[in-house]
């Protein structure tokens, strides 16, 4: 086959023709006569070499056309050949093949040996992994029985501790001091007990009836030791100049596992010591607050009386009322002053009365009211601590505090009802809130109630005091208010101040009730501002009066801040419309004729056809006599607008103003002679425009 390939390898280039035909060999197959060929069965001869169609080596002997006998032949004697080279190697290596088998045999003999030996190796292990089997069934079991006695034991031994009384625990409970110690002591016995009573063990033990009585009798003898001991360190509380809160914090809380023993093991006497510090703080609060309240009624300020209302006539009050005080202080009836500091001071410690008293110093009702309740909030707040963490519970503080609340309710039901001073009853709606922000922070919820109270009873009397001042206003006697005076009327003053007051104190709260008040109150004191400024003959001293009255009024606001709103609009819309009238009014006092031909006969055309046109002698009598006394004329006004505004600043501005108009007057006029035929004959006596405007200027250098 070899060959066969080689051959056709040698000819690559041959044609087509030369390709091993299968139908031609296996008709030469069968053409061939064959002794056999009787023996030999070609089925399935076809399938094969159709199978061997595809193999190159076939197909490469076969195109050779070789017989497949002569090549099976060489074949056969190929492979005789080997095999007698192969005899020829294994003769010469004869001897090392018989070397090679004796060892085996002795290897085998060995390996006989060691098997022997290892069977009985086997047999030997066998024996021991079942002893070592059993031994570990047998740890195993004694393992869990140890671990069982372990269990029962601890659990007897913390049996035996729970419920044996040392000898040392009944000395320290029957002898010793109450101290820190007691209180450790105190402590394991509160733990017997409810092991006693809660373990469903011990009822079954013999051991409790042993035991029960002798923790009877410690607990009975603990129970009546804490009790004297608390109500002695209680009984201190009583004692005149004693900090409170330093001996509640430094001494009490120290101790206050009796309070909860007490609650556990005995609460008859748990509520005998609850109901003796309720009772003795209550006392011992109730009285500290009393006097200090009368300490602070020493140094009230009487503010307001009943007859201190805006609409009031002055001559109408008691004379002996006004001398109890000096007129510093009446005052502050309307006006806030200083009195807004007590809402920057707000967190500032509460007032010491004889300091104070000894200084002769005195304050505005509202001063005393955020101390007495900067006081309160301090007390109440370490209170309601101490008793949340001493007692555990929050009710009691209700309890303690009835008296206190009680105290301070009856002297403020003592002064609210004789209070007028509407500004000192809103500073304390404020500073009630403030105080209630101020808890907030602090998250304290005890005075929540109380606070809501006062700030309730406050407003209705604030809105009571107000509507007597809107009465004021309303039911005002014109006759008697009225003086023959065009400057600032004192009912303005006040209702200026009063109202200044009102916003500024408002600024940082946006009460929209209180804004409708201060607007009920601004039409009140409208409609008397026209009835009193109706009391004039002249209509110029009317105006004079409105202009001085809204000029004080917005300069009163402005000094309280920029926050004056639609209050102050109002009033300057008001001085700005009566401004206006002034300056006519002036105008036409001085300059009556100049201005009635410019309001009449100046926009009319003289060329025109008017049945009766503009002529030079209607306008040379008013050429010549502006001419002749125009600079007098000024000077009056000047003198005139001194003397009638109080504000000078505003005078000048109206008198620029009037100075003003009276150049539009007279440039109108200047104008209108232009367009006069002739009127070019008194160009010689027409004042200058720049002359009137350095006249102008000279004045308004006084600014």
């Amino acid at each position: 086959m070899a060959e066969v390939a080689a051959n056709n390898v040698n000819h690559p280039c041959e044609t087509p023709k030369n390709v091993f035909d299968f139908g031609a060999f296996v008709g030469d197959l069968i053409v061939e006569e064959d002794a056999s060929s009787d023996d030999i069965s070609l089925e399935g001869l076809q399938e094969e070499l159709e199978e061997c169609k595809n193999d190159d080596v076939v197909a490469n002997i076969l195109s050779k056309g070789i017989k497949l006998r002569e090549y099976t032949k060489g074949v056969e004697h190929n492979l005789r050949k080997v095999e007698l080279d192969s005899i020829q190697d294994y003769i010469k290596e004869s001897d090392n093949l018989v070397s090679l088998h004796d060892q085996i045999r002795d290897c085998d003999s060995i390996l006989s040996q060691m098997e022997t030996l290892l069977s009985g190796f086997q047999v030997e292990i066998g024996s021991i992994s079942s002893d070592i089997k059993i031994l570990q069934e047998k740890s195993m079991d004694m393992g869990l029985k140890l671990k069982n006695r372990k269990v029962a034991e601890s659990k007897l031994a913390k049996f035996v501790e729970d419920i044996i009384v040392p000898p040392r625990m009944v000395d320290i409970i029957v002898d010793g001091e109450v101290n820190d110690e007691y209180m450790r002591t105190l402590d394991i016995l509160s733990k017997k007990l409810k092991f006693v009573d809660t373990d469903p063990m011990v009822k079954d033990s013999k051991a409790l009836k042993d035991v029960q009585p002798e923790l009877e009798k410690l607990r009975q003898k603990a129970v009546s030791k804490v009790f004297d001991f608390i109500v002695q360190k209680l009984q201190a509380l009583r004692k005149p100049k004693t900090n409170i809160q330093i001996l509640q914090q430094n001494v009490l809380l120290k101790y206050k596992y009796i309070i909860s023993f007490l609650k556990e093991h005995s609460k008859e006497v748990h509520l005998e010591v609850r109901a003796a510090y309720i009772d003795t703080m209550n006392k011992v609060l109730s009285a500290h607050f009393r006097a200090y309240i009368q300490a602070l009624e020493k140094l009230q300020l009487d503010i307001a009386t009943s007859n201190d209302l805006i609409g009031v006539e002055t001559r109408s009050t008691s004379l002996f009322s006004r001398g109890r005080e000096p007129l510093k202080n009446r005052s502050a009836v309307f006006a806030l002053g200083e009195r807004l500091n007590v809402l920057k001071e707000i967190d500032q410690p509460a007032l010491i009365p004889h300091i104070a008293e000894a200084s002769s110093l005195k304050y505005p009702y509202e001063v005393l009211f955020r101390s007495l309740h900067k006081l309160l909030m301090d007390t109440a707040t370490s209170e309601y601590l101490f008793c949340d963490e001493f007692f555990g519970e929050e009710s009691i503080f209700y309890e303690i505090f009835a008296g206190p609340f009680a105290v301070i309710d009856e002297h403020f039901n003592s002064i609210l009802p004789n209070c007028y001073d509407a500004i000192g009853l809103m500073l304390m709606i404020r500073i009630v809130h403030q105080h209630q922000l101020i808890m907030s922070r602090r998250r304290i919820p005890c005075l929540d109630s109380y606070l809501d109270k006062v700030n309730i009873s406050l407003w209705p009397r604030f809105k009571m005091v107000f509507d007597m001042h809107l009465s004021s206003l309303r039911n005002a006697n014109v006759k008697l208010l009225w003086e023959d005076d065009s400057h600032p009327h004192y009912v303005m003053r006040r209702y200026a101040e009063f109202t200044a007051s009102l916003i500024h104190i408002n600024v940082e709260y946006g009460d929209g009730q209180l804004e409708l008040n201060m607007e009920r109150l601004r039409m009140a004191v409208d409609e008397l501002l026209m009835k009193l400024a109706k009391m004039f003959s002249k209509p110029k001293l009317q105006i004079v009066f409105l202009i001085n009255n809204c000029d004080m009024t917005i300069a009163v606001l402005k000094e309280a801040g920029p926050e004056g709103g639609k209050i102050q609009q109002h009033f300057e819309e008001m001085l700005k419309s009566n401004t206006g009238l002034f300056v006519e009014e002036l105008l036409m006092e001085h300059f009556s004729d100049l201005i009635k031909f410019v309001k009449t006969r100046a926009s009319e055309d003289p060329n025109g056809s008017n049945e009766r046109p503009i002529s030079v002698s209607e306008v040379e009598p008013i050429v010549k006599d502006f001419g002749s006394r125009w600079k007098g004329a000024i000077e009056l006004m000047h003198k005139d607008v001194i003397t009638s505004f109080s504000n000078f600043l505003c005078g000048m501005e109206i008198l620029r103003a009037a100075l003003t108009q009276l150049l539009l007057y007279y440039t109108r006029l200047s104008d209108c002679i232009k367009r006069i035929n002739g009127g070019a004959a008194f160009n010689k006596d027409l004042v200058s425009i720049s002359s009137i405007m350095y006249e102008i200027r000279k004045y308004s250098r006084t600014f």
